[in-house]
Parts: structure tokens; C-alpha cells; sequence
């Protein structure tokens, strides 16, 4: 009884800060204080000083996310989404959480909208990335996180690769980073029905092919349908760092078989 008082109390202080917070505004005042003196007043005291300040039903955090999806949506990628993605990081979004909501965007808001923003909100998120070795500057060209060692398909790859799981929600997907030379083996994507694989270029350039076809390049914004039970691979070129997103498509027994290595004199003729 004591430790659900407690609860109750710490609960109530909380709630009482965040209706206390009041945001202070003044860039209407600062940008159109005497040409249009009341829409700054509407703006810096109305919008912010209300309506934001509101707290005790939704977090700066949750207001953060509603600006940010309703201006993406409508297309306006200017200086209002940078000044509204800055102020969701401040509000508690992280580089991840940023890059999943904007992914989730695009499926009903459209996929060159959500381009535009991922530009910016990479310019947003960059001051997180510390060094300056290739891999650091590689980051920073995406939002999308690079991850951790892939250890865990390591025997299945020539060279090094990351792993970022970026959702497993609905369709599971992933970022893959390769460095520079780095493929995966060939395999194939086993399915009764449906399954396959869909890869979304994020960074860099790269490289897919199928058994039997011409290799295609793949840069920033290139979508490949990969059909089920169709041997291919994927990953980067020889001079240059490469990032996919990887989209597993639901089906019925799926299984994801490895084959032998892509060998050094295959991979060769496509950097020439």
C-alpha cells in the first residue's frame, strides 16, 4: 500500500511539472513583429504559448511527432520540419526513433516526401555522430543507424558488414551496411508462398544481382524486388561504403538458405 502511495504521489508531482512547463515563444514577434503584428502574436502566444504548453494530456515528445508527421505529409520540407525536427531531438526523439517515424510515414504520405525529410533530419541528428574515420563519415550521409558488427551472418559475407534492426513490427526490416569490397553469398529466400525480399538503397553505392542476369546498380532511393526462390546477392561496390534497407515479405515456410561465396573474379568484372 505504501510503495502504490508513493507511486501515486511521484505520478501527481510529475503530471503538475508538465502542466507548469510553458513554452516561450518569440520568433513570430522576431520575424513579423511589424508586419503582421497579430499572426505573431497568434503564433508566439496562441500556438506555443496554448497550445504546446498544454502538457498534461500529451508531452512536448508526443506534440514533437504529431508537427512533425502533419507537415511530411503535406510535403513541406523548409525551414519549419528542420526547426520542428529540432525540436523533437530536444524533446527526447532519437536519430533511431527518428528514422522509424519517418519509414512509417512514407507508406501513407509517399516515399519522395519522406526523401525530403530524411535529408533534413540527418543534417538534425549529425552532431550525435563523434570521429572522422571512414565509418563515422559514412553515418552521417544517412539516418538510418549503421549497427553492430553482423557476427551473427559473418561466415556468410566476404568482408565487413553492420546490422541495425530498425523494426520488428508488421514487416520486419533492417539496415545492412557494407564496407567497401564487402557481399554477402549467394542465397536464396525459400517460400511456399509469397516471401522474398524488397532492398531500399540508402547510402552509398552497390550492387544486386540474380543467377543468370546482369548485375544492377544500387544507389540512394533504388528499390529491388527480390521474388522468393530465386538465387541472388547483394552488397557493396569496390570503392565505396553501401547501405539497404531490408524488408522481409511475409509467406508461408520462409527460409533464408546460404550458398557458396560471390568469388573475387566475379565481383571484379562489375568494378571495372
Amino acid at each position: 500500500m505504501k510503495k502504490l502511495l508513493t507511486m501515486l504521489i511521484l505520478s501527481a508531482v510529475t503530471l503538475n511539472l508538465m502542466a507548469q512547463k510553458k513554452i516561450v515563444q518569440t520568433a513570430g514577434r522576431d520575424a513579423l513583429g511589424e508586419f503582421a503584428p497579430e499572426f505573431a502574436r497568434l503564433n508566439d502566444d496562441v500556438l506555443f504559448g496554448e497550445v504546446w504548453s498544454r502538457n498534461d494530456l500529451l508531452s512536448l515528445r508526443d506534440r514533437s511527432l504529431v508537427t512533425i508527421t502533419s507537415l511530411i505529409s503535406q510535403g513541406i520540407t523548409d525551414s519549419s520540419l528542420t526547426y520542428h525536427l529540432q525540436e523533437a531531438k530536444k524533446n527526447g526523439l532519437s536519430r533511431i526513433e527518428a528514422a522509424e517515424v519517418i519509414t512509417h510515414i512514407a507508406f501513407y504520405a509517399g516515399w519522395p516526401k519522406a526523401w525530403a525529410a530524411f535529408r533534413l533530419a540527418k543534417d538534425v541528428w549529425n552532431d550525435d555522430i563523434k570521429g572522422d574515420d571512414e565509418k563515422a563519415r559514412f553515418q552521417r550521409e544517412m539516418i538510418f543507424p549503421i549497427g553492430d558488427p553482423n557476427t551473427a551472418y559473418a561466415k556468410y559475407f566476404i568482408g565487413n558488414s553492420y546490422l541495425a534492426m530498425i523494426s520488428t513490427d508488421q514487416i520486419p526490416f533492417a539496415n545492412v551496411t557494407f564496407e567497401p569490397g564487402c557481399r554477402n553469398n549467394w542465397h536464396i529466400h525459400k517460400s511456399k508462398n509469397g516471401g522474398g525480399q524488397m532492398l531500399v538503397g540508402v547510402a552509398g553505392r552497390g550492387w544486386y544481382q540474380e543467377e543468370g542476369k546482369p548485375a544492377v546498380e544500387i544507389l540512394p532511393g533504388t528499390v529491388i524486388h527480390i521474388p522468393a526462390n530465386v538465387k541472388h546477392w547483394h552488397g557493396a561496390a569496390a570503392d565505396s561504403w553501401f547501405a539497404h534497407l531490408a524488408f522481409e515479405i511475409p509467406g508461408e515456410d520462409n527460409e533464408n538458405v546460404w550458398l557458396e561465396p560471390v568469388t573475387d573474379a566475379e565481383y571484379s568484372k562489375l568494378n571495372k
